[in-house]
């Protein structure tokens, strides 16, 4: 056992007043504990870190996923360290793909379709004549929105700074990433990528999908960001709530300088 300690922030989701006007501002909220990481059990998860072209490339991405500037940002400025740690200390990496073809003639992504196999197929519904025009409905009026469908024309791809290294495992879907955390006797996933509260959340490979298989989610609060509405925006609020949510739900909250000064980099 690799047995690490490293700053943890975690909610506390107790302690409801009712002597207040408001019960639940009795909870202690936002605490931070020095606790375990076993780096043999551990892999760090680079999901959805994708290159998806100039606004004047991809004009409807940019118009219907705001964040995509922040996610440049910390690819950019955050990832590169991330990363380059994790490889020099031996930690596991692994890059969760998805929107696309990009990564089918990757080696390591065959390697992982092969140690999986085939996924159970899902039974759907077929759906019917009011619901298919909902759908259109949404997918005009709510996202990505009407003019904005045939704008999305690149296609996405690795961000540089996100590329896969030879023999670093890539997964397309939930069955695949829980084949190679058998396989590596993997009991935690620690997340980066975009967005924290959209395709990290639920996409497949997500936490709600891992934490159903058994497996401890958590992120790093500095290198994920998330889909804001027009009211929350100015303030990133749908992160904070959905750096909560993660807390109360699926594991913990950390810092990458944290984690890279305890894994022997520079932090």
């Amino acid at each position: 056992m690799r047995r690490i300690v490293l700053p943890a922030r975690y909610y506390e989701q107790f302690g409801a007043d009712y002597s207040l006007p408001v019960p639940g501002e009795g909870y202690g909220g936002w605490k931070q504990a020095m606790l375990p990481l076993d780096l043999d059990k551990t892999a760090v998860v680079v999901m959805h870190a994708w290159d998806v072209g100039t606004p004047e490339e991809n004009p409807g991405v940019y118009s219907a996923c705001e964040y995509i500037p922040r996610s440049v940002e910390i690819c950019q400025k955050v990832l590169p360290p991330l990363l380059a740690a994790v490889r020099r200390a031996g930690v596991k990496l692994y890059h969760v793909v998805g929107g696309g073809d990009y990564y089918k003639d990757l080696p390591a992504y065959r390697e992982t379709a092969a140690l999986a196999g085939c996924e159970p197929p899902m039974q759907r519904l077929k759906a019917g004549e009011i619901a298919r025009e909902l759908q259109r409905f949404r997918a005009e009026n709510v996202h990505p929105g009407k003019e904005n469908l045939p704008r999305m024309q690149k296609g996405y791809t690795f961000a540089k700074e996100a590329l896969p290294l030879p023999g670093e495992p890539v997964a397309e879907n939930s069955h695949q990433l829980f084949a190679l955390c058998l396989r590596d006797g993997v009991d935690h996933l620690m997340y980066a990528g975009f967005a924290i509260n959209m395709c990290l959340l639920v996409s497949p490979g997500g936490m709600v999908d891992m934490s159903r298989r058994g497996l401890l989610c958590s992120a790093f609060a500095d290198a994920v960001t998330a889909v804001e509405n027009k009211e929350t925006a100015a303030k990133e609020l749908c992160k904070e709530i959905a750096l909560w949510y993660l807390s109360v739900v699926f594991g913990f909250v950390y810092d990458t300088k944290d984690f890279i000064r305890a894994i022997g980099g520079e932090g």
